[in-house]
């Protein structure tokens, strides 16, 4: 039950500041791409990638690491709104957009994933 209430209290706060970090991108943003979400999923992968990262030096406890990386980047990163995003673009005939942004996200996710996983190693 412990672990179920990390992760959930982590969930909420990550759901927090993911609708509120994206909000604060897209409405400074004005373009039919969903900058917002974009954003929340790059900097999520990299908080995962650093996460793990530091946890596999056995600089975090297991019980910090399901907090953080399961809990609040879970409840931050948004591919289930990725995917309606892109879906919706893909609806409204902007195919080109629905590209650009699957390819983006996709791509600097996992290079984000990569320099959060090699920046504790550096270090």
């Amino acid at each position: 039950m412990r672990i179920i209430l990390l992760i959930g209290t982590g969930s909420f706060i990550g759901g927090v500041f993911r609708y509120l970090a994206s909000q604060f991108i897209q409405n400074r943003i004005s373009t039919i791409l969903p900058y917002g979400t974009l954003w929340v999923n790059i900097i999520g992968c990299f908080l995962v990638g650093l996460i793990y990262g530091i946890s596999d030096r056995g600089g975090l406890n297991p019980d910090w690491r399901l907090f953080l990386a399961t809990g609040i980047c879970g409840g931050f990163t948004t591919f289930s709104a990725f995917s309606n995003d892109t879906i919706s673009l893909m609806r409204d005939g902007q195919f080109i957009p629905a590209f650009i942004y699957l390819s983006t996200t996709v791509f600097f996710g996992l290079m984000a994933t990569l320099i959060g996983i090699a920046i504790p190693k550096l270090i």
